[in-house]
């Protein structure tokens, strides 16, 4: 790209589920990005083998399109609130946002985040309703909730005035209004070039490239991706490299990228406005700005909100340990936390008294165990404690707690249980519509009281149930919360669980293993029906005898055993107990395998609580 191109910067923002992937395919395809007969899957941003798994966008991404004559660089952006670091650092790096509305949910709680963090930036966003083909639509009411939301948030007049656009994303359909049909999405198209002026021509000016994300190339290592806001970058160039606390180093660039479709191009230079990717600096860092050596310019730091939720990476000492996983030393766990530093600015890592620990802390429990999936399908193994919240002080030195808003949605029959959950989890009702088939609750509960409850909500729903939160702020503490009220079944032996002793204990709960699964001492191998822990033997055999039987033995017919998701098994455990990630099992254990050990941990914590 020699000569300068009109340009624009945009986000797709939305809650989780809204199909923001969805309207970016739709982008990619109505723009000739593909070539004919090209096999396209749907989602073709959400590219991490995670991200089709679970059908959720984790990471920003990026890609471009052209649409008369003016370049289109589009960012996706994740929707669940775990993953709101990835939006606060990329929307300083666009012009405008769509902002996905769902025709029948509404507004959900991260829809108030992403859209907040538009407007603190002075964007003027494009309003789109989606999915207008579902039976429950209800397109006019959401646009009014939409309009509330924005004075909620303090928008200006500008921003109050903004365009509705209505559509289907799957079938690649936008229309001005519900009576206009449309076969395209060509009116977001004009709407986008119409609203957002392009991006001015700073070319003349000093240059100022600030770092917004990170990436790595096997074959030219460590990558910068960010927005030129002045000035032109051309390869190999020297730069200086500096951040808002005056830190200043000299560096030259390798290689220069901009992105074309979903390609990363490469170029001999770069016009302000675009985004690019920048290789041969190696010790890049996201927040940093690239300037001149004779006009050092930095740009104010990327914001991102504290971390709410911290657990302890501890290295996996059981008695399995090292049996699948390449990377089980205290080396290898610490070089991959700080790897993950790198790229993951949401997240936090700590040393602890232990060198075989580290305090890792992120923005929600999907946050931390997004990292720990990646872990083990890499190959390492690490035990992990129960997730805590994080306490904070206030002016006066009282102890303040984070509270999230929560709206739960689901079949009228199950409002009851759910009211009965969060009142006992120190909930404070805040609305309740219930239209007599379906009901939608919000509450205000602190972040303690959600721990563990997101899969009870699934079984006391049926799993017709939908929950949502968003961290509101921090309150006053709010006092102890219970745990999980049902006790443990720990193994007293080490080896093959056999089929008649699980015959006989899933009377007494329900089980994690089936049978010939190795265990350990010490290790959970179910949840019992009591509220006490029981240790159980797995191993036990029937005793056989010389002397045949008067009748028949009974078949010995197993109930399939609950096998737990990482999410459900760090929802699952106490503070006494770890889970045990492997590349190829996820275990549940107590912190002390024998009971000599239990009794020792529960003595040490009763003297603790007594010193408080």
């Amino acid at each position: 790209m020699n000569e300068k191109q009109k340009m624009i910067n945009l986000a797709v923002i939305a809650h989780v589920d809204a199909g923001k992937s969805t309207l970016v395919d739709a982008f990619l395809r109505q723009s000739d990005v593909f070539r004919a007969g090209e096999e396209v899957v749907d989602c073709v941003m959400d590219s991490n083998d995670l991200e089709r798994e679970r059908g959720i966008t984790i990471y920003s991404k990026n890609c471009s399109i052209t649409h008369d004559g003016v370049k289109i660089n589009i960012v996706d952006t994740p929707g669940h609130a775990d993953f709101s670091s990835e939006v606060e650092r990329i929307i300083k790096t666009v012009d405008t946002v769509i902002l996905l509305v769902d025709s029948s949910e509404g507004p959900m709680p991260q829809t108030r985040f992403v859209l907040s963090k538009a407007l603190e930036l002075g964007l003027k966003p494009i309003l789109l309703i989606n999915k207008i083909d579902k039976k429950d639509a209800r397109p006019n009411e959401v646009v009014d909730e939409v309009y509330e939301l924005f004075l909620e948030l303090n928008a200006t007049d500008e921003q109050l005035d903004f365009p509705i656009l209505y559509g289907i994303a799957r079938e690649g359909i936008v229309q001005y209004d519900l009576d206009t049909p449309s076969n395209n999405i060509e009116p977001l198209f004009k709407t986008i070039l119409k609203h957002t002026p392009c991006y001015p021509d700073k070319d003349e000016e000093a240059l100022q490239v600030q770092i917004s994300a990170l990436a790595y190339d096997n074959f030219i290592g460590r990558l910068g991706i960010g927005r030129v806001y002045s000035g032109i970058l051309k390869e190999g160039m020297s730069v200086a490299i500096c951040d808002d606390e005056g830190h200043v180093r000299n560096k030259a660039i390798s290689q220069l990228f901009v992105y074309q479709g979903l390609k990363r191009v490469a170029v001999k230079e770069a016009h302000s406005g675009d985004i690019v990717v920048i290789a041969g600096i190696a010790d890049i860092s996201i927040g940093e700005t690239l300037c001149m050596p004779d006009q050092i310019l930095p740009m104010p730091s990327i914001k991102i909100e504290e971390p709410t939720l911290s657990m302890n990476f501890i290295v996996n000492k059981s008695p399995f340990a090292g049996q699948s996983g390449k990377y089980v030393t205290s080396r290898n766990l610490k070089e991959r936390l700080e790897k993950e530093l790198e790229v993951n600015v949401g997240l936090k890592v700590e040393a602890t008294d232990s060198a075989d620990c580290f305090k890792v802390s992120g923005r929600g429990e999907l946050h931390i165990s997004i990292l720990l999936e990646n872990m083990r399908r890499e190959g390492y193994e690490v035990a992990v404690s129960k997730p805590e919240v994080i306490l904070h002080k206030d002016e006066k030195g009282h102890t303040v707690e984070p509270v999230e808003e929560v709206i739960a949605l689901s079949p009228s029959t199950y409002s009851g249980t759910i009211i009965a959950k969060l009142n006992l989890r120190k909930g404070v009702m805040v609305d309740m519509d219930d239209d007599g088939s379906y009901c939608k609750i919000t509450y205000h509960v602190p972040t303690r009281g959600l721990l563990g409850y997101r899969s009870e909500f699934i079984n006391d729903t049926r799993g017709e149930g939908t929950l949502v939160c968003r961290l509101i702020g921090y309150e006053e503490y709010k006092g102890e919360i219970p745990q999980r009220t049902n006790g443990a079944m720990i193994s007293t032996d080490t080896g093959s669980a056999m089929t008649y002793a699980l015959w006989n204990l899933q009377e007494r709960g329900t089980l994690f293993i089936s049978p010939q699964t190795e265990v350990y001492e010490g290790m959970i191998i179910g949840v019992s029906a009591r509220n006490v822990d029981m240790d159980v033997n797995p191993l036990k055999n029937k005793k056989l005898t010389a002397i045949r039987s008067s009748g028949n033995d009974e078949a010995m017919r197993l109930t399939p055993p609950k096998i737990m998701t990482l999410e459900e098994a760090l929802e699952f455990i106490n503070d006494d107990e770890l889970v045990e990630i492997t590349p190829d099992t996820i275990r549940l254990r107590k912190k002390g395998l024998t009971p000599q050990e239990r009794r020792q941990y529960y003595r040490e914590k009763m003297n603790a609580e007594e010193l408080k």
